[in-house]
């Protein structure tokens, strides 16, 4: 025989359950006179065969044919010491405002970025919410959906949320590296594009937060890779600086032991290879010091009355293309001797000069 349920309550609903149901599974034998006891801080809605009938606000209240009129439209008459009983299931739905709800995205999101071409982040925050309909609430999270542990209705609702988050991060153009400087204003947007959403379930969205977006371990490696190259300014001096490193290594590594003749080796082919870059970094190095002020007179005497193209480069503050150029065409006099150009310094002054 059914069990007649006689008091119905949810004593036990903590601060985090959205919704207790009453009978945990199956329908629930409900008899004409049964106690509906409800927490200051519940609502008791009755449901049956996919929709809310009635609902109780806090108080202790008396199942009657007047109070439920909707429920006693479905009253089954059943034989049980002559008492009049139906079935229906009870959710006591929490109308506390649930502080702290935690939201992020499970998997990397793939935005467009002005500034770094294509991205992949990750998006945490919390937000707040409050249950505003508790009819509306089980009709559409319970008889809708399906619903009605508190962990499946989080997940159903972090769904929602990383769905509108990606819209209002897309659609804004902000780039990933301004982004922080603007949590305020995306959170504002999220939770515009969100209200209806909620509101819709019969939930009031009371406070939406962006904690954190991060870059995915490629992204960042990228972002690492541009932060160099603005540190780094001059490309070509960088390029340079590195030559001469690998020049030393070289050398370094031809000193004595068993190895010598292999370094030896080494050290002379990086030598031969990088001769030149070196030699241009000597000859800017001593044409920036000819404008340093208060330079010293012996700094010019240090400029070769000979030049390659790239010393004469150096000489003029331009590209060895740009000399190469000039030569060509017959504006700087230069002197070809096999597949290479030499400018006298004089030359130089004299183009100067105009």
């Amino acid at each position: 025989m059914a069990r007649i349920i006689d008091v119905i309550e949810a004593p036990d609903q903590g601060p985090a359950d959205m919704v207790v149901r009453i009978p945990q599974s199956g329908s629930g034998d409900f008899q004409i006179g049964s106690q509906v006891i409800v927490r200051e801080s519940q609502t008791a809605v009755f449901f049956r065969d996919g929709k809310a009938l009635d609902s109780f606000g806090a108080g202790r209240h008396t199942i009657t044919t007047a109070n439920i009129p909707l429920i006693t439209n479905l009253l089954e008459r059943i034989f049980s010491s002559g008492k009049n009983i139906f079935t229906a299931e009870v959710y006591f739905v929490n109308r506390r405002e649930f502080l702290e709800q935690k939201w992020g995205t499970p998997e990397p999101i793939t935005l467009r970025d002005k500034d770094l071409g294509m991205v992949r982040l990750r998006a945490f925050g919390n937000y707040s919410m409050q249950v505003s309909d508790p009819q509306l609430f089980v009709t559409k999270i319970v008889g809708t959906q399906g619903l009605y542990q508190t962990a499946q209705i989080d997940a159903y609702l972090r769904g929602v949320i990383i769905s509108r988050m990606t819209d209002v991060l897309a659609s804004s153009g902000a780039s990933f590296l301004d982004m922080p400087a603007l949590f305020d204003e995306l959170s504002a947007g999220i939770k515009a594009r969100l209200a209806d959403d909620f509101a819709a379930l019969g939930i009031a969205l009371k406070q939406m937060f962006i904690q954190s977006v991060s870059p995915t371990e490629e992204t960042q490696k990228a972002i690492d890779e541009r932060a160099s190259m603005g540190a780094i300014g001059n490309m070509q001096a960088y390029m340079q600086y590195k030559a001469a490193r690998a020049l030393g290594d070289a050398a370094q590594a031809g000193d004595g032991g068993a190895g010598s003749l292999t370094g030896a080796g080494l050290g002379l082919g990086a030598g031969m290879g990088l001769g030149g870059v070196m030699a241009q970094a000597m000859t800017q190095a001593m044409a920036a010091g000819q404008q340093q002020p208060g330079a010293a007179p012996a700094a010019a005497a240090a400029v070769p009355d000979v030049m390659t193209t790239a010393e004469a480069a150096a000489y003029l503050k331009v590209s060895e293309a740009d000399v190469l150029a000039l030569i060509a065409e017959g504006d700087l006099k230069a002197r070809k001797i096999g597949a290479q150009y030499r400018v006298g310094r004089a030359a130089l002054d004299e183009f100067l000069k105009g």
